[in-house]
């Protein structure tokens, strides 16, 4: 590596060990549910389960997305061991056998708790399914996932406008509240489903080469390059109506960074040249404009800038970790320097603020001037082995080519 202050073996290293001594090791020894089943729905900071929180889609599937990602990667029978676990939970429990789709919540028992289907959860099941089939060849994973993916097209692709409406009731009614929660604004269309539909199609598209998830894929990647990307500020635009009016200007630095690299990858699998000669540049400008404008004088990723001006300063766990795999992108697209120490900088800063060496695992956010950052919970419906595990996978694939 050309930049003599920075280790290519020591960021591996550092890397690898988070993920197999802590994160990885984290979930197996705190999380599983012997009582009820699956994994526990909530756990506070403290490693204080809470046995009869609900239990979320999106926390089984990004569970089973993780483990089945580590027995690729390692070949561990306790990785595979979690993988079958939540994939087994994901079939029996969450699985809507009469509508097809996965629900959103259940009990703690794995009873119905919230039957709605927000396309956020399908899409982010689609991942978790198409990765275990990688993992493990399971062809009835592979099934599912193309199940969703034709529910998805059904019942949320917007054939007049393009795109996908957001949620909809167990029997795929469209709902009056759309919102993926309380801090979301009600509206048709968001940047965030449609990121996550990317992702999921993407890695769907890798085990099943169908035209018509190939068209998909291809016209999902040109909707955010049409509608969502502001091309005058190279940030996203986070909601829309049906026909793509921009409802807020909050810019989300997170999802700007962890869209560039996404955005990428999506254009590589796909293997459509052209476009991803486009790609390249426009994840290029998006990783600049983050790097300008996203970085807080500690050295973190900011969180949100409102409309208004104001700044949210908290630096949540989650847009560290994609700072780290997205700038490390830009390295490789430009082969410029400062990305790479860009992405070494931003890990340094999840070890020393974000990683919890006391309790294991990675704070919700950093300690931050009046924040909660050591009272919201370690596991819940949001807080999964997602975010920070892909950044070590991630970093891992890319530094050792």
């Amino acid at each position: 590596m050309p930049n003599s202050k920075i280790s290519k073996e020591k960021f591996i290293s550092d890397v690898q060990n988070e993920l197999t001594d802590d994160i990885l090791k984290f979930w197996i020894e705190n999380t599983v549910d012997d009582e009820f089943g699956g994994f526990y729905g909530k756990i506070d900071n403290e490693l204080k389960i809470d046995k009869k929180a609900p239990k979320g889609s999106v926390l089984y599937a990004r569970i089973l997305w993780t483990y089945s990602s580590a027995y690729k990667l390692y070949k561990k029978d306790e990785y595979l061991f979690m993988a079958k676990r939540a994939y087994e939970y994901i079939i029996k429990y969450f699985w809507d056998y009469e509508n097809s789709g996965v629900c959103w919540l259940v009990d703690y028992e794995g009873k119905p708790y919230d039957t709605k289907k927000q396309i956020y959860g399908q899409a982010f099941t689609i991942y978790a399914l198409s990765e275990y089939y990688m993992a493990t060849g399971e062809k009835e994973s592979l099934e599912k996932a193309m199940l969703l993916f034709n529910a998805i097209e059904k019942h949320s692709y917007d054939s007049e406008n393009k795109g996908y409406f957001e949620a909809y009731s167990k029997e795929w009614n469209l709902l009056e509240d759309l919102r993926l929660s309380d801090k979301d604004m009600n509206e048709k269309k968001s940047m965030n489903t449609h990121l996550h539909v990317l992702e999921g199609y993407t890695n769907l598209f890798r085990v099943y080469k169908s035209k018509e998830l190939e068209a998909k894929l291809k016209e999902i990647i040109e909707i955010i390059v049409l509608h969502i990307i502001d091309k005058n500020t190279h940030h996203f635009k986070l909601f829309f109506d049906e026909v793509w009016n921009s409802k807020v200007k909050t810019v989300s630095y997170g999802h700007d960074i962890e869209g560039s690299w996404l955005l990428v990858e999506a254009a590589e699998v796909l293997g459509d040249k052209k476009l991803l000669d486009q790609i390249k540049i426009i994840a290029l400008d998006m990783a600049e404009a983050v790097l300008d404008q996203g970085i807080d004088t500690d050295g973190g990723i900011i969180n949100e800038l409102h409309e208004n001006g104001e700044m949210d300063r908290d630096k949540h766990w989650w847009p560290q970790g994609e700072a780290v795999v997205g700038f490390l992108n830009a390295y490789q697209l430009s082969g410029d320097e400062k990305y790479l120490e860009s992405s070494y900088n931003m890990w340094n800063f999840i070890d020393k603020n974000i990683i919890d060496k006391v309790n294991g695992e990675w704070f919700w956010m950093a300690k931050g001037e009046g924040n909660d950052h050591d009272k919201l919970p370690k596991v819940d419906m949001w807080k999964c082995p997602y975010h920070n595990s892909r950044t070590c996978y991630e970093v891992i694939k890319r530094l050792n080519k």
